[in-house]
């Protein structure tokens, strides 16, 4: 078999990446969240007030990236920036009590889909395909090696 093949472990893995971004970025649009929020979403619903280069940090992100990230989510209403009281500088990000029920909301939602993804499986399916996953991921962690041709 080759990456070519629709049937072919490659073809199948970005079909189901594709419907899996499909399904959730519809769910979160209705909610009016963008795909790349909510892991921001859940590092300030576990670790509130932290800083914008903290979360940057932590959610392995350019800080502008996040700077455009907390307008939107300002402007919706979602979070709030607070100057830290120590040191001027730096802004510190709160959920709102609107985003914290939208965090809830959210991860509801995703545990749906993890629910469906996975349904039919037995454990031991569900185990070895989560052996497999960390497999994949440690194998594109590796350093690429560079075509000399």
């Amino acid at each position: 078999m080759n990456c070519l093949d629709p049937e072919s472990n490659y073809a199948l893995f970005l079909e189901i990446a594709r419907l899996h971004y499909l399904k959730t970025h519809r769910s979160f649009q209705k909610r009016g969240v963008y795909p790349g929020q909510p892991p921001l979403l859940f590092a300030l619903y576990k670790d509130d007030g932290q800083s914008q280069a903290e979360l940057a940090q932590s959610l392995k992100i350019k800080a502008p990236t996040v700077t455009i990230m907390l307008k939107r989510m300002e402007k919706s209403g979602i979070v709030k920036r607070v100057q830290d009281e120590i040191d001027q500088r730096v802004m510190r990000v709160y959920l709102t009590e609107y985003g914290r029920k939208l965090c809830k909301s959210i991860y509801k939602e995703i545990q749906c889909i993890e629910e469906r993804m996975f349904s039919g499986l037995s454990e031991e399916e569900k185990s070895m395909l989560n052996r497999l996953f960390k497999k994949i991921r440690d194998n594109l962690k590796e350093p690429m090696e560079t075509n000399t041709r």
